[in-house]
């Protein structure tokens, strides 16, 4: 298997079952919601990016993210079958932001109108 299949597989996998455990393990406010995972080509680290709802509770989704950081390592370990477990970051999802700030502009746009 290339390694680009391994990495792009690592970092879905990744992905959803990070969503799980925060669905599983963080309250709803906010609403924390994982939109990607970049994976270095060793897949010794990842970087998950995530946004809130409502906006600007970032800080406070990456607070409870940091100190669940074991306890997430920990649930990876039970659910992939993986040799190593990558070293994991969080970021708030600067682009989807974006995008959904464009979104918004575009409605009120089309209201007006």
């Amino acid at each position: 298997m290339p390694a680009s299949d391994r990495k792009t597989k690592a970092a879905d996998l990744l992905k959803e079952l990070a969503a799980t455990f925060v669905q599983q393990e963080a309250n709803a406010n906010p609403l924390i919601t994982v939109t990607s995972v970049d994976m270095s080509p060793d897949l010794s680290r990842a970087i998950i990016f995530i946004t809130t709802i409502p906006d600007g509770r970032e800080a406070d989704a990456l607070i409870f993210l940091k100190r669940n950081a074991t306890n997430l390592r920990n649930y990876l370990k039970k659910k992939m079958r993986i040799k190593i477990i990558p070293h994991i970051e969080f970021m708030v999802d600067a682009g989807e932001k974006h995008r959904q700030h464009m979104d918004e502009l575009v409605r009120e746009i089309s209201d007006k109108k």
